[in-house]
């Protein structure tokens, strides 16, 4: 058994003692000394993990967003990515045909969206079985993650979530407003709105050798949460369920509600054999990756536009940001047609919020 799995061992023991050990004035210190064992054995399975990282995966990311699907061997990763964006990732109908990274590109409302076929993870992933931490690392790094689950073995979705929690991943969650700043002397929580008493934070911090800082916690974590955030290893991803095969399968409805309500997840139901809900599913990309196509037209030429892939929700003066800075300087206005002005060349100001298909003409002051 390796250093990680004794460690992991070892803090499952303490996680059964601190939940089995009821709260009480008696109980107070054996709890905090029981929170504090178990933070310093998460940093004890982090460091180790960082010992054993591997090589990892180099692509160069281009585009406008980037997309990965994680999944367990046999999927249907491979034949999805082939499906929808031009890649070709080996398919075959034995597990682990994919052993390296494949970069697809899906082009969608003139977004170009680089999309990852990472190879299948396996149970215990986060403790490196399958290279599963280097699986993951890249799906980290990615806009959007697509958990890709057999229909016919629904639980997939289970163990994958087990590993995104045992790796700090915490889905379709925002990142919660917690501030830690450098003090002189000591260790001041000066706002704590999480489940923890005070106490039990300052253990947290001082299993980490964190001793001067101010900490303004504002609103409810958890200690799972607190622990990644002090760690530096919490990342918050947006994760959609993609349930595949359910051309196999009679219940596929019954499926998709029951991971969605579980995992407050959306899930989009699709078989790529017979093509069924690839369309929505390639609309549902797009969406979630909260980016919006926008086009420019010189003022000069009507007929020639260039589309631009913003954020949702930016401005006027965001689009011309991205463009060049110095277009932000000398911007006076722009005059935009489509679904965000109330008329063709509506006059706007750079802050004024962009919607998909807008057409902007940018004006220079003189």
């Amino acid at each position: 058994m390796d250093e990680t799995k004794n460690i992991e061992n070892r803090l499952e023991e303490l996680n059964k003692e601190y939940a089995k050990t009821k709260y009480n004035k008696a109980t107070d210190k054996a709890l905090g000394e029981l929170l504090s064992k178990i933070a310093k054995t998460k940093k004890e399975i982090i460091e180790s993990r960082k010992k054993k990282k591997g090589s990892g995966f180099f692509v160069k990311k281009i585009g406008d967003a980037t997309v990965s699907l994680v999944g367990f061997p046999s999927a249907g990763k491979s034949s999805l990515l082939n499906r929808i964006a031009n890649a070709k990732s080996k398919v075959a109908a034995y597990s682990f045909t994919t052993t390296t990274l494949i970069p697809g590109m899906l082009i969608y409302n003139d977004a170009h969206i680089q999309v990852f076929d990472l190879p299948g993870i396996i149970e215990n992933a986060h403790a490196g079985a399958g290279g599963g931490r280097t699986v993951i690392a890249a799906a980290k790094d990615s806009d959007l993650i697509l958990t890709i689950i057999d229909a016919t073995a629904p639980n997939q979705i289970d163990q994958i979530m087990n590993e995104f929690k045992n790796l700090s991943i915490f889905v379709n969650k925002r990142m919660p407003d917690v501030r830690i700043l450098d003090a002189e002397s000591g260790l001041k929580i000066e706002v704590n709105k999480s489940r923890l008493n005070n106490k039990s934070v300052t253990e947290i911090f001082h299993s980490f050798g964190v001793y001067n800082s101010t900490v303004m916690i504002n609103e409810d974590i958890s200690e799972d949460e607190l622990i990644a955030i002090v760690a530096g290893k919490a990342r918050y991803k947006k994760v959609v369920g993609v349930l595949n095969k359910v051309d196999l399968v009679k219940n596929y409805q019954d499926i998709v509600e029951g991971i969605s309500k579980k995992y407050n997840m959306e899930v989009i139901p699709v078989s790529v054999l017979t093509d069924f809900n690839i369309n929505k599913l390639i609309e549902e990309i797009y969406r979630n990756l909260d980016i919006i196509t926008v086009y420019l037209k010189p003022r000069m030429d009507a007929k020639n536009i260039t589309p631009l892939v913003i954020k949702k929700d930016a401005t006027v003066g965001d689009a011309a940001r991205k463009l060049h800075t110095e277009i932000v300087d000398e911007l006076k206005c722009a005059y935009v047609e489509g679904p965000s002005a109330k008329f063709k060349n509506q006059k706007m100001g750079a802050n004024h919020v962009l919607k998909n298909g807008d057409i902007i003409t940018f004006i220079k002051s003189r």
